[in-house]
């Protein structure tokens, strides 16, 4: 991993010399104590550039070899959520020593950026086979089908601040500074639950739920807030109400 130190223009020119004579690659690499390689590259560099010096760098060289790169890559392909630190390490231990930034750099090179962890439902495996056997009895319905769905669900809104992890670019000990910071409050700001429903046509009533939701609440809830909505949409005949399995929704006395 460490980087091979650079022959000198007198040896590369000791190289192209013994080449002219006759030679071969291995015997030059014999007689001068290098690799068969490293006498081949410089070779094929001065038959095509006529000449044994490096050749103009477009900026500074990068301190990670090809195989360092291919290296951190594939270990954050494997593991996404590998911090930076983690990889200076990795390089250290084989050789290369670099900072955080270079990887932050080369990783951005290689089209990588660091992105806040998306949160997504934790699916149960029963649930992803429920979800796609949906999908699959569906996937040829028309667009007619659909336009007379009505979806409803419930959600929790956060009253103030985020429920999530932001990150910001800044400078070193300006960890405080008013606009590096999101506001929060002792034991977070509270929250409300809502149901709502929609469908192709538009987005029906919006109802806020106070206390627990069981079983009774539901059927009320929808009892005062799903068939007006189904008006207001103007659904006409035949629309297909969609929720799904929470236990409250499907007891029977909510089918009735």
């Amino acid at each position: 991993m460490a980087k091979t130190k650079e022959l000198s223009k007198d040896v590369r020119d000791k190289i192209v010399d013994l080449h002219k004579a006759g030679m071969g690659y291995k015997t030059i690499a014999k007689q001068l104590g290098e690799k068969v390689t490293t006498v081949g590259a410089i070779i094929r560099k001065w038959k095509k550039h006529k000449r044994t010096v490096n050749l103009p760098r477009p900026g500074a060289p990068c301190k990670i070899s090809p195989r360092g790169v291919a290296m951190i890559m594939r270990m954050v392909s494997n593991q996404p959520r590998t911090i930076r630190e983690d990889l200076v390490n990795d390089l250290k231990a084989a050789g290369t020593i670099v900072t955080k930034k270079t990887i932050g750099n080369t990783l951005h090179r290689e089209g990588l950026k660091s992105c806040s962890a998306r949160k997504v439902p934790l699916l149960k495996k029963a649930h992803i086979h429920a979800r796609l056997k949906f999908a699959n009895e569906h996937l040829n319905d028309s667009e007619d089908n659909w336009v007379k769905v009505l979806w409803s669900d419930e959600t929790k809104m956060e009253l103030f601040g985020i429920n999530s992890t932001r990150r910001v670019w800044r400078r070193r000990n300006a960890a405080f500074d008013p606009k590096n910071t999101i506001p929060t409050v002792k034991h977070g700001g509270g929250n409300i639950m809502l149901w709502g429903c929609f469908s192709a046509k538009g987005t029906g009533q919006l109802h806020r739920i106070k206390g627990t939701m069981d079983g009774a609440m539901y059927r009320q809830i929808l009892g005062e807030n799903l068939l007006p909505s189904a008006r207001a949409l103007k659904m006409g005949r035949g629309w297909v109400f969609q929720h799904d399995n929470d236990p409250k929704h499907t007891a029977n006395a909510t089918k009735e």
